[in-house]
């Protein structure tokens, strides 16, 4: 029986020693030095006395090393998070305060930089963690003790409060969800992924671990290339990719450019799989003309259920403007779609909304060191009343379709998907409101744009780039909003409320 992670780095480093496990803009990582390097940093750690399931930030531009340095984590029992290199200040320091971190793996270059963070623990450099004959004897026992229920890794996620909330993920969460994906979609050793999803962001997790697992490659592709589609197309033709994770914006900027006209990917992508937000069929039927070959599944998910619990694969037409269902349950999960009196939702009431909730080995241990969320989301099924059994509530709507797939109808809060993100619109409010010219602001979602609009009362005139460039320095940049618009005093309902309503009429 499978318990941890760490255990496919470890075959997959005996039956594929010399392959090419990772290959980013600065070389190649085979799964041999994949290993020795990450039982280096394991060592490291276990040394520096920490103690088990202890948060290790890492801290590193989106590279190998990273996920060497995640492994390294894993194998010394403790538990990663990373930091973005290019998040504001403030955001850090909210991440920093919540986890209190004794350790924090990063690159001398960057060590002057995290210097100005709240930190006051031990640095690891990642080029100075040099492999030992001792590592596997050291690392060993360690790695043998790993429970499947300790914690993998803390991803951060937008808080209503403009704290950002820790969603705890363990080992076996993300085996069953990996044994899923490689046996569904067929992964092998021959494969090759391209990484699309910053390391942040639970999207990437699929791609981290697939590969991991199978022997198969993982190209991290520069930034860059996702505002160029053309050259991202060569990119994937020369590196022969073949299977993308990716979040539909960027299949969306590919279609809209045309890009698949004049770059023949026929024999090159076999499978396109998306996530994180609504895939248009307009753009999703510009592929499928191009490529009529490929696999396509529409996954859905939050970070709090292990990047996905449902998932469609096209296996019909689909007009332009008709809704892609998020299709059905995977193994091993239970969906229950809940109305507003906590009554079940069948497949034979097609077309009515309720929430969907999830339940299975897929859900997170809750919010880290957040009691008080972690018992509003994660619930005792109301409809179990014999013995604990959590539920996690997503805040989704969905439905059912006359096939018995599930249909998103959007969400029930103020909490957006945008750009493949999960964003709750009050971390920008309560950004905007702590600077001193603005009296109130309200965000809101416009859909048919795909873009946020803040609605804002002063006491001057807006300078809306300057704004924007303020927001920037407390919140990160797929959260800025892109349209500002200021209001002389702000629609208020009945109960002195902002009225929302009307202010989607403005937009």
């Amino acid at each position: 029986m499978q318990i941890s992670i760490t255990e496919w780095l470890d075959t997959s480093a005996e039956e594929y020693s010399e392959k090419n496990a990772i290959v980013d803009s600065h070389g190649m990582v085979t799964f041999t030095e994949y290993r020795t390097k990450s039982l280096a940093i394991a060592r490291e750690i276990i040394d520096s006395g920490i103690g088990h399931q202890q948060p290790v930030v890492v801290f590193m531009g989106k590279s190998a090393k990273v996920l060497v340095a995640f492994l390294g984590v894993a194998y010394s029992r403790c538990f990663y998070s990373p930091i973005d290199v290019d998040m504001p200040e403030s955001r850090v320091n909210k991440i920093l305060e919540i986890l209190a971190p004794k350790l924090v793996i990063t690159t001398r270059e960057l060590k002057e930089k995290f210097k100005q963070y709240s930190f006051e623990g031990e640095y690891l450099i990642y080029e100075d963690i040099l492999p030992s004959k001792n590592d596997n004897d050291i690392v060993t026992p360690v790695s043998r003790s790993i429970l499947d229920t300790d914690l993998l890794y803390v991803l951060f996620t937008s808080g209503s409060t403009g704290v950002p909330k820790g969603v705890g993920i363990r080992h076996r969460s993300v085996i069953d969800y990996i044994d899923w994906v490689t046996s569904e979609f067929g992964i092998c050793e021959e494969d090759a992924f391209g990484s699309q999803a910053p390391f942040y962001f639970d999207n990437s997790i699929l791609d981290i671990y697939s590969t991991l697992k199978t022997g198969a490659t993982l190209y991290i592709i520069p930034k860059e290339l996702f505002s160029k589609p053309f050259e991202l197309l060569e990119y994937l033709k020369t590196n022969k990719v073949n299977t993308i994770f990716w979040v539909p914006t960027e299949l969306i900027m590919v279609a809209k450019l045309k890009a698949l006209k004049k770059v023949d990917m026929t024999n090159v992508i076999k499978r396109v799989l998306f996530c994180g937000e609504v895939m248009p069929n307009k753009e999703l039927n510009f592929w499928r003309e191009y490529l009529p070959n490929a696999v396509y599944s529409n996954l859905y998910g939050p970070t709090e259920i292990t990047d996905a619990c449902t998932f469609y694969t096209i296996d019909r037409e689909f007009s332009n403007d008709e809704s892609l269902p998020i299709g059905k349950p995977m193994p091993n999960t239970e969906i229950l779609l809940l109305d507003e009196e906590n009554h079940l939702i069948t497949t034979n009431q097609q077309g009515k909304i309720g929430e969907l909730c999830v339940k299975g080995t897929c859900l997170a241990v809750g919010y880290y060191k957040n009691p008080e969320k972690t018992n509003t989301a994660f619930v005792q099924n109301p409809l179990n009343d014999r013995y604990e059994e959590k539920i996690y509530r997503t805040g989704d709507l969905a439905s059912y379709n006359e096939y018995g797939e599930l249909i998103y109808n959007g969400r029930k809060d103020f909490q957006i998907k945008h750009l493949g993100h999960r964003i709750e619109l009050g971390e920008i409010e309560t950004a905007a409101s702590s600077f001193e010219t603005i009296i109130r602001n309200c965000c809101l979602y416009d859909t048919k744009h795909s873009r946020i609009v803040m609605f804002v009362t002063s006491t001057c005139e807006v300078d809306r780039e300057e704004l924007r460039n303020k927001l920037a320095k407390l919140v990160p940049s797929y959260m800025l909003p892109e349209k500002i618009i200021k209001l002389d005093s702000m629609p208020l309902n009945d109960n002195g409320k902002i009225d929302r309503n009307k202010l989607k009429e403005m937009i």
